[in-house]
């Protein structure tokens, strides 16, 4: 019998780096409060999605990859921008206590 490893959602699988959590917006459709979210500019997945979206829909767009916590699905959420989203991160105090990173 194999031994399965537990995979650690919350890392980007494309980049390697710990995906920060991001508040849902609260018009949106999805029921959880957060998802996770890989905001690293340097990632490969976010970085091509520029060139795909221009050749393949003659988009300026790209996106990220993304954990649903709640439903357990992953795969991209789109941005318009380079900041896109990131007004939504969601950091914790010393306390534990969860807050905008601008703020």
């Amino acid at each position: 019998m194999t031994e399965e490893k537990a995979v650690d959602k919350t890392v980007c699988p494309h980049c390697g780096h710990k995906m920060k959590k991001w508040k849902v917006p609260p018009e949106s459709t999805w029921t959880n409060e957060y998802h996770w979210i890989c905001f690293n500019d340097d990632c490969p997945y976010y970085r091509k999605g520029w060139k795909w979206m221009e050749e393949k829909y003659e988009q300026r767009a790209s996106y990220r990859h993304s954990y649903n916590p709640e439903t357990g699905q992953t795969g991209p959420i789109p941005v318009w921008s380079p900041n896109a989203l990131k007004s939504g991160i969601l950091e914790e105090d010393e306390d534990g206590t969860e807050r905008n990173s601008e703020t």
